[in-house]
């Protein structure tokens, strides 16, 4: 079970939010390069960037907070990325500029020809994320619910060739109240693709529930406020998924 720390952007600063309200944002670090680092360090395998800014505006606003990233981590682990990404040039420039997973998020709901169309373009390359409360997808940074039921989205996104689903809880996102294990674990047995989860990932007891049900398809989870904060000790969480993975 890898735990992925996060790192969202907001006016070239790494914050968290609050269930995705930009105007409820903690700055927790001014150079997005180092914080990069600092998980590196710590022994992250993979780091999970969202640009927050692009994902209201529908196109990238923190291209140089992303690259102070990519220069600090270099080809050591690799980098996913998401955040009002919206056509397949963006993506090629994503990639090229260091980048190896392009995170699809809005998009993926309101055009999924252009879904179809990068999977094809970037195969093993686009991970879909879904954002869902109460089991319906919100779009627009969390901004918008539409009727679409998550599970069936997840299911055509799958078809597509997505190489994974991020899944995430928009109700649990930044308030540490714990993972929804039965939402997640619900999803991944109807994919065959993996499943990241995310939203209130908080403790080591969220890390034994999620290795519990890991061989239904969860591959990862991503962390935020909980390392952040202090609350979770990310290397110490990382080395407990480890031990229960292979127990």
């Amino acid at each position: 079970m890898l735990i992925i720390p996060a790192i969202d952007l907001k006016d070239g600063q790494c914050v968290r939010l609050k269930q995705g309200l930009m105007d409820d944002a903690t700055v927790f670090s001014t150079s997005p390069g180092e914080q990069a680092a600092h998980w590196l360090e710590q022994g992250a395998r993979r780091l999970h960037v969202v640009d927050l800014n692009g994902a209201f505006a529908g196109k990238q606003k923190n291209e140089r907070a992303i690259r102070e990233i990519v220069e600090a981590i270099g080809d050591e682990i690799p980098i996913q990325l998401g955040g009002g990404i919206r056509d397949l040039d963006t993506i090629e420039r994503i990639l090229d500029n260091g980048i190896s997973y392009v995170i699809i998020g809005t998009a993926a709901v309101k055009n999924p020809g252009f879904l179809h169309d990068a999977c094809s373009a970037f195969p093993g390359q686009i991970i879909v994320g879904l954002d869902a409360k109460d089991g319906k997808v919100a779009v627009d940074g969390w901004s918008k619910l539409t009727g679409h039921d998550v599970i069936d989205l997840a299911k055509k996104c799958e078809d597509y060739g997505v190489e994974g689903i991020i899944y995430t809880d928009i109700g649990r996102d930044g308030m540490l109240t714990g993972i929804n294990i039965e939402a997640t674990v619900k999803l991944a047995q109807a994919l065959r693709v993996p499943v990241i989860a995310s939203g209130g990932f908080s403790s080591l007891d969220d890390i034994r529930k999620l290795c519990e049900v890991e061989s239904e398809g969860i591959q990862a989870t991503i962390a935020g406020r909980a390392i952040y904060d202090g609350t979770l000790d990310f290397a110490a969480a990382q080395v407990e998924a480890d031990r229960l993975s292979q127990s």
